[in-house]
């Protein structure tokens, strides 16, 4: 039976609310809740926001200041036990004298995992975990991911008419989604620490690949400039003054020029990239990948780059915990083939272009139907006129 109490719930589901609040600029780091409660109440709460910047229970601490004595505090997420960039959280709750701690669930990372909890145990804390552990887990599915295997989380993007075509056969194809649809691609962008597309793509729509602050949809781009101090009543904001300094109004185009711009990283094996178009002429880093005279260099077999050790250079040497892939049917094909792909995000337009228009994946050369590859639907909706399905291709091993 569980020892957690309805407040317990209650108390969690805000902390998994507030970590939500940070799934745009949070990245490489996880998004983190906390909510420390007294006597039924909560007396601090925070989120964090971006690496480098203080985690969830120091703002949380911070806010509840002398009424974190003898309280609980409710984390999505282990507190860590390392100094990095900021000192350990578990040292913070220790030093706070709070008297318990429930933690969703331990860190993912095998050489920390546990840690953090052994700490506030051996400084005489109660602790409990796996309160709303599944929740906790579906914030962080690339964090995860990274720290348990060092493979990013990559989702697929496509886009096709109805019949299944993403051109025309004369390879037209702008626009085959709405403009609902396009923002909606812009959030997703947003969260991702890397685009991967081909050079074949950037130059046959002389495509940026960036996050472009006007199509984010007004919810989006409020999160770009929310703080943590926002979660303070207006009579406190002075009280608190040394948490968050915020000035009285936030400027519009310091917001645009602080949206985090994932890392391109285009596949130009024939080095066709030329620094006149758009992807070089808007913010954020591009990597270009080939087999030689490249940022990142891949080992080549039959005129393909392998692009297994491509994810794992991302994660490794460029800490990259999730890759967003916009590309033709080709490279989509060779990612699904290769199973590096976890998650297919498809726009499906009301529109019928024919048979000789150009197909959503690429040749997979299959032979009998035990070989196809096979989905799991994780969730359908109407975006504008279009249908959003998201998919995971079920793993063989699991049928």
């Amino acid at each position: 039976m569980s020892n957690f109490t309805p407040l317990d719930y209650q108390f969690m589901v805000r902390a998994l609310e507030l970590a939500k609040r940070g799934i745009y600029t949070t990245a490489p780091n996880p998004n983190v809740g906390c909510v420390i409660a007294r006597d039924g109440e909560i007396v601090g709460e925070g989120f964090h926001l971006k690496a480098g910047e203080p985690h969830a229970e120091v703002h949380a601490l911070r806010m509840a200041g002398e009424k974190a004595v003898g309280a609980t505090a409710y984390v999505t997420l282990e507190p860590c036990s390392h100094y990095g960039r900021t000192p350990p959280c578990a040292e913070g709750l220790i030093k706070a004298k709070v008297a318990k701690v429930i933690c969703a669930m331990q860190d993912p990372n095998p050489q920390v995992s546990g840690r953090g909890i052994q700490m506030l145990r051996d400084a005489g804390i109660d602790v409990e975990v796996g309160l709303l552990e599944v929740d906790a887990k579906a914030l962080n599915p690339a964090f995860i991911k990274k720290m348990q295997t060092g493979m990013p989380f990559v989702q697929l993007k496509m886009a096709a008419s109805l019949d299944g075509q993403t051109a025309l056969n004369n390879g037209k194809s702008q626009w085959i989604t709405s403009p609902q649809a396009r923002q909606d691609v812009q959030t997703f962008r947003a969260m991702s620490g890397a685009i991967l597309s081909t050079s074949k793509t950037v130059i046959d729509d002389n495509a940026s690949l960036n996050v472009r602050w006007d199509d984010l949809p007004c919810s989006v781009q409020s999160r770009y400039g929310l703080k943590p101090s926002a979660l303070l009543k207006p009579s406190d904001v002075l009280k608190h003054s040394d948490v968050l300094k915020l000035s009285d109004e936030v400027n519009s185009q310091a917001q645009k020029s602080a949206v985090r711009q994932p890392i391109r990283v285009i596949l130009d094996r024939q080095h066709q990239l030329t620094e006149d178009l758009n992807l070089f002429q808007t913010q954020g880093e591009v990597l270009r990948v080939g087999s030689e005279g490249s940022d990142i260099n891949l080992t080549e077999t039959g005129h393909q780059l392998d692009l297994a050790e491509l994810m794992s250079q991302l994660a490794e040497q460029h800490n990259i915990n999730h890759v967003w892939v916009e590309a033709g049917a080709t490279l989509a094909g060779q990612l699904l083939v290769n199973g590096l792909v976890d998650e297919l995000i498809v726009y499906l337009a009301p529109k019928l272009m024919g048979s000789d228009g150009r197909g959503l994946i690429g040749a997979l050369g299959l032979e009998c139907m035990s070989q196809v590859i096979e989905l799991d639907i994780q969730g359908v909706r109407q975006v504008g006129q279009d249908i959003r399905l998201i998919a995971k291709p079920v793993l063989k091993e699991n049928k």
